[in-house]
């Protein structure tokens, strides 16, 4: 007879069946394993559009091509798992670039009979006829920065008003509020839309449920697959009552959103499922070897970002027995992930122990850890609640939001520094006098303009995203949307817009070179410099001088107090750029996986870096900026560079076990990463990987099918990494340094 171990196994075989299989359809990926199996052969979508551009916006735009979208999946169901559904595609591929489409887009794409003034605005995602920003990109091309123009959603929606309702419960409150709204007629009929499509979705689902039902043969998969039938058949219409229930209702939910804007925020996991684990339990209808089968299922359905642990309003530790469980069922399936423990000063001792020894045993880079303090202190400094700081929970690569009413535009806004150097260094060469401190200056000057452009930029998207990409999907469950016939993005009650900087290293040993080999020890002059950077170092000679200058994160350096400098600068000049009312801006560390691009985009550096090559990971320091490796130094670079303001700077670790695993390891990472969160740090991701494993897998990927890596904020199969990409893992990895 089968067991939950036996359907756990060979729901990990599809798995990384439908990894191999995504990759030979789609190429590399350089971003999060999505839930997605792959496209069937036939499948196909006729876009509508309602723009002169070849692309669709607004209400009806959105609401109509997210119907054809998802009436174009096929019902996913797997005998195997107690939970239905799967999503395949994404809606903004097709006003997106051409190169994310699959084939037969491209190919349909270029037939069409548009002129070539259309053809050329083919692969723009913003509707810039109504809303152009021209007088903005000359400066973001300057800075190097990602506007957060046309970004996707990067906020978070409060489960709990979707479970309590159901989706019969939210098609009735979108009547009863159209009623209320007679002027917004467009907004509901969108929304009404919207859910009409989710709920036909789920119909399908349970007609091909009944049409497996009689060929199922094994007798634990057949009761198996009719009590899916009963699942979905209740929360088609009717709130979930069950924890089963609950997660299907989840999994739906999350496919239905991923398909829209690729949303990945989930919620606390252990706290929102727990009145559900424990009603059953209550009425014997429930073990936990049961439990941690269906969770196990919704983990897999998605890698959404969940949150584990943390406090209440009270400050009491969160943390319960469905915790535990949460952990073990992510041990059972042991995919790609995203879990996130938050660490806070009343956490549960054992549970924050079995959580690193998890890292540890599947060596699959999760969980990763938050802390709690500096988070919630630094939000507060924004001016916001106690009740809102805590509120407040990791759902996304770097970064946190309170659930139903904060529009933060988090992780996609981005000021790539070392681009604001360089034109700083132009000006510089035109000066009789250099030196650092007016390199400095005229650095200040470029970042003010930067981060004024930057601020443009997100009100542009804020005051307008209503008519181009209405958040249709989320509006659902967040607060005030429904009740007053708006858009997220013009009734949130708090905007709290993330602004990154990113190339910190780069910038910081560029200023430390420059100080030690010009100015204090006169063993280069700066024409020298200049000469370097334009020949793009040429003489090696002067590259290996300024590489082997004082270092971030070598603990008391010339470069590690430029780095601290640089982020008082970043976090004044955030928090000093004016916005409308309700507005402010948010300062962080983070490149998300855009180390590469932003490289690129970037000429030498007087820190020894040539022309294109990858600008500095995050808040992390260089590769090799100590042979010996140093964690705690590196901890302790980053946790003095946190801007404190609720916004991250993570720190990423990469361990071979030979180092950590053995006795004692457990312990001394538990110390790490308590002593980096007391010094004020607010997010740590750690890969524990084996060296030989990992360079095996970058010469020959199809060996290692299954190997997983924390890549930045997100998980994904090392496999599935571009080669450019895989080597930045490999560059990053300590015991190379």
């Amino acid at each position: 007879m089968l067991t939950y171990a036996d359907r756990l196994a060979a729901m990990r075989r599809t798995k990384l069946e439908h990894t191999q299989q995504k990759l030979q359809q789609n190429g590399c990926a350089d971003m999060d394993d999505f839930g997605t199996v792959p496209l069937p052969p036939d499948y196909h979508v006729e876009p509508w559009y309602n723009s002169r551009n070849g692309s669709f916006y607004g209400y009806d735009g959105m609401a109509e091509n997210f119907c054809r979208v998802l009436a174009a999946h096929p019902p996913y169901v797997d005998p195997m798992e107690p939970l239905c559904g799967r999503w395949r595609d994404m809606l903004v591929n097709y006003r997106g670039n051409l190169l994310f489409r699959p084939e037969w887009m491209k190919q349909d794409a270029s037939q069409r009979d548009f002129d070539q003034e259309v053809t050329s605005q083919w692969s723009k995602c913003w509707d810039e006829e109504r809303f152009p920003y021209d007088h903005l990109k000359p400066y973001q091309e300057m800075y190097n920065i990602s506007s957060g123009i046309d970004s996707d959603a990067h906020l978070c929606c409060d489960y709990r008003i979707g479970l309590s309702l159901g989706f019969g419960g939210l098609l009735d409150k979108i009547r009863h509020y159209r009623t209320v709204n007679p002027d917004k007629t467009a907004f509901y009929d969108a929304e009404e839309r919207v859910v009409r499509a989710i709920m036909d979705y789920i119909q399908r689902h349970i007609d091909a449920i009944e049409a497996l039902i009689p060929q199922q043969t094994d007798p634990v998969l057949r009761d198996s697959l009719e009590e899916m039938l009963v699942v979905n058949r209740h929360i088609l219409t009717q709130p979930p009552r069950t924890l089963h229930e609950a997660c299907q209702w989840v999994a739906h939910f999350n496919c239905a959103s991923r398909v829209y804007t690729r949303d990945g925020a989930g919620f606390q996991l252990d706290t929102i499922l727990l009145p559900y684990y424990e009603n059953d339990r209550a009425a014997g209808i429930l073990d936990d070897e049961k439990v941690k089968f269906l969770l196990a299922s919704l983990l897999l359905n998605d890698p959404h970002y969940y949150q584990l642990s943390g406090v209440d309003a009270a400050g009491n530790d969160l943390t319960n027995h469905l915790s535990y469980l949460v952990l073990e069922a992510a041990d059972a399936i042991n995919v790609s992930l995203n879990l996130t423990v938050r660490v806070h000063d009343n956490c549960d001792p054992a549970f924050l122990r079995r959580a690193v020894e998890y890292l540890f045993k599947n060596k699959n880079g999760w969980p990763r850890f938050c802390g709690d303090q500096a988070l919630t202190e630094g939000y507060m400094r924004n001016g916001y609640s106690l009740q809102d700081a805590n509120e407040r929970i990791a759902v996304g690569c770097n970064w946190m939001c309170v659930p139903g009413k904060e529009f933060p535009m988090n992780d996609v806004v981005k000021i790539n520094i070392a681009k604001v150097l360089e034109q700083a260094l132009r000006d510089l060469r035109r000066e009789p006098d250099p030196s650092a401190e007016r390199l400095f200056e005229l650095y200040e000057t470029h970042l003010k303009k930067a981060v004024e452009i930057t601020a443009a930029g997100i009100n542009l998207h804020i005051d307008h995203q209503w008519e181009v990409t209405p958040e249709l999907v989320m509006n659902l469950m967040m607060q005030n949307t429904l009740e007053q016939g708006l858009d997220i993005s013009q009734c949130a009650e708090l905007y709290s817009i993330g602004v990154d900087g990113a190339g910190l290293a780069v910038v910081a040993d560029s200023f430390g070179a420059i100080e030690t080999r010009i100015e204090q020890e006169s063993v280069l002059t700066w024409e020298q410099l200049f000469a370097a950077l334009e020949d793009n170092f040429a003489d090696q000679r002067i590259q290996a001088m300024l590489q082997s200058a004082p270092r971030y994160c070598q603990g008391g350096t010339v470069s590690d107090r430029w780095a601290v400098r640089l982020t008082d600068s970043w976090v004044r000049h955030i928090k000093a750029q004016p916005m409308p009312a309700g507005r402010q801006l948010i300062p962080g560390w983070f490149s998300w996986a855009l180390t590469l691009e932003y490289g690129a985009a970037v000429g030498a550096t007087p820190n020894g870096r040539r022309a294109g090559e990858p600008i500095s990971h995050g808040a992390n320091p260089n590769p090799g900026f100590r042979r010996d490796g140093a964690v705690t130094a590196q901890a302790n670079g980053i946790a003095a560079v946190q801007c404190r303001h609720g916004n991250t700077a993570p720190l990423q670790l990469e361990f071979d076990p030979g180092i950590t695993a053995e006795e004692g390891g457990v312990d001394r990472v538990l110390e790490l990463i308590q002593a980096h969160f007391r010094q004020g740090g607010t997010l740590i991701n750690i890969n524990v990987l084996d060296k030989d494993t990992l360079l095996d897998a970058h010469a020959h990927p199809e060996r290692h099918p299954d190997l997983v890596v924390r890549v930045t904020g997100f998980t994904a199969y090392f496999a599935s990494l571009s080669p450019a990409f895989r080597q930045l893992v490999v560059d990053r990895f300590l015991t190379d340094s």
